[in-house]
C-alpha cells in the first residue's frame, strides 16, 4: 500500500527546493526535475502544492514525460479534503479570474488594433 498524504501535508510543499504537486490523486515530489523542466521553474512554482491535474493534462504531455513523471511518485492523496488546485490558487493570490482571461483581453485588444489599422 501507497503513504497517503492529506492536503495539508501537500501544500507546505511549495518552495523552490521543495515541491510537491498532486495529479490524479497521485502525489509526486518533483523538487529535483525544476532545473529540467522543459517549461520552466515558473510552471512547477506555480503548481507547487496544489493539485496540478488540470494544468498537467491541458499542456497534453507527451508518453516521456508521463513516464518520468513516474519516477517522482511519493504517495497518493489520502481523499479525506481536497487539495487546492492551481485555478483556485491563481484566485485567492491574483484576485483575477485567471492569468490566461489577461492573455486573452490583451490578444483581443491588438487584433482589434490591428484590425483598425488595417481599415485605415
Amino acid at each position: 500500500m501507497s503513504k497517503q498524504y492529506t492536503a495539508e501535508e501537500i501544500s507546505a510543499h511549495n518552495k523552490h527546493s521543495d515541491i510537491w504537486v498532486v495529479i490524479d490523486k497521485k502525489v509526486y515530489d518533483v523538487s529535483k526535475f525544476i532545473e529540467e523542466h522543459p517549461g520552466g521553474e515558473e510552471t512547477l512554482m506555480e503548481n507547487a502544492g496544489l493539485d496540478a491535474t488540470m494544468n498537467f493534462e491541458d499542456i497534453g504531455h507527451s508518453d516521456d514525460a508521463r513516464e518520468l513523471l513516474k519516477t517522482f511518485y511519493i504517495g497518493d492523496l489520502d481523499g479525506e479534503t481536497p487539495v487546492k488546485s492551481t485555478l483556485n490558487h491563481t484566485l485567492k493570490q491574483d484576485n483575477n479570474p485567471s492569468k490566461m482571461q489577461g492573455l486573452g483581453v490583451f490578444v483581443v485588444a491588438v487584433l482589434g488594433f490591428a484590425a483598425y489599422l488595417y481599415m485605415n
